[in-house]
C-alpha cells in the first residue's frame, strides 16, 4: 500500500503504521485521518496480524490537528481504538492534542525519555474531541486528567510513567527495539485469547463490576471451544511451545 501521510509495513504478525508528516510535526490532517481509516480497515480484514505498532517519522510523535484544517473533524483516534489486534504506541517527542488522543486510543504506550504530553484545547477555547476527556481519566484517574485538561500544561515522560499514562520510558535509541520485543512476546500468545482479553477489559470498563464479570465469564466459556485452547493444554502436557492457529 502506498500512502502520502503514513507509512505502512507488515512483518509477520506485526505491522507498523508510521505517521509521516515530520515537516509539520506529524500534524493530523484530513488526508492522514482518511489514510489511517483505510489502513485500519485493511488490518481488520487481514486476520493474521496480532500487533499494530503506531510510531512517527522524525523526533515528534504528533503535534495534533493540522492548523490549516483546524475545523475539520477527523476520527483518527477512533479508527485506532476499534482495531482488534493489540496496539502499541511508540511515543518519541511531543504528543499533543489529537496526537496524544491517538496514543490514548492504543492499548499500550511506551515513551522515550524526551517525550512530553499535553491536551492544550482549553487554552484555545476548545475541549478535547478525539476521546481525550474519556480515555485519559480511565488511565490516570479523574483528578489528574482534569488537571491536565483544565491547565493545558504539558507533562514529561517521567510524570507520564508515574501516573500510568505510559507503561515504560526508555532512551530514544531503544524505543523501537523495546516495543518490538513486547510485540514479539505478544505474538506468541493465542490470537483468540488476545482478542477476547482485550474485549473483556474494554467492555468491562464501561459497565458495573457484576456486568463485567459476566462478560468475562461468557468470553471464557467461548474460548473453551477453540482449537487454540486444546493446543495450549496439549503443549503444556507435552512440555513444548504451543502452536496456535487462531482457530
Amino acid at each position: 500500500m502506498h500512502y502520502q501521510t503514513i507509512i505502512y509495513k507488515k512483518k509477520g504478525q506485526v505491522c507498523y503504521i508510521t505517521l509521516n508528516r515530520p515537516q509539520v510535526g506529524n500534524a493530523i490532517n484530513t488526508r492522514m485521518a482518511d489514510e489511517l481509516a483505510d489502513v485500519c480497515q485493511a488490518i481488520q480484514c487481514d486476520g493474521k496480524i496480532s500487533v499494530v505498532i503506531l510510531k512517527s517519522a522524525g523526533d515528534v510523535f504528533s503535534t495534533g490537528s493540522d492548523p490549516e484544517e483546524r475545523d475539520a473533524k477527523c476520527d483518527a483516534s477512533g479508527v485506532i481504538a476499534r482495531l482488534e489486534p493489540v496496539t502499541i504506541a511508540a511515543i518519541d517527542g511531543v504528543a499533543m492534542g489529537e496526537g496524544l488522543e491517538l496514543a490514548l486510543a492504543c492499548d499500550i504506550r511506551v515513551a522515550s525519555d524526551r517525550a512530553s504530553f499535553c491536551l492544550p484545547h482549553t487554552a484555545h477555547g476548545l475541549i478535547p474531541s478525539g476521546g481525550g476527556t474519556q480515555r485519559l481519566p480511565r488511565l490516570v484517574g479523574k483528578g489528574k486528567a482534569l488537571e491536565m485538561i483544565l491547565t493545558a500544561e504539558p507533562i514529561d515522560a517521567e510524570e507520564a510513567l508515574n501516573i500510568g499514562l505510559v507503561s515504560k520510558v526508555v532512551s530514544p535509541a531503544k524505543l523501537i527495539s523495546i516495543v518490538e520485543e513486547w510485540a514479539e512476546r505478544i505474538t506468541t500468545q493465542a490470537p483468540i485469547a488476545l482478542r477476547y482479553a482485550k474485549e473483556a477489559v474494554n467492555k468491562g470498563m464501561d459497565v458495573t463490576l457484576e456486568q463485567g464479570l459476566r462478560i468475562e465469564a461468557d468470553l471464557y466459556f467461548l474460548i473453551q471451544t477453540t482449537e487454540d485452547r486444546m493446543e495450549g493444554i496439549n503443549a503444556f502436557k507435552e512440555k513444548r511451545p504451543p502452536r496456535f492457529k487462531g482457530e
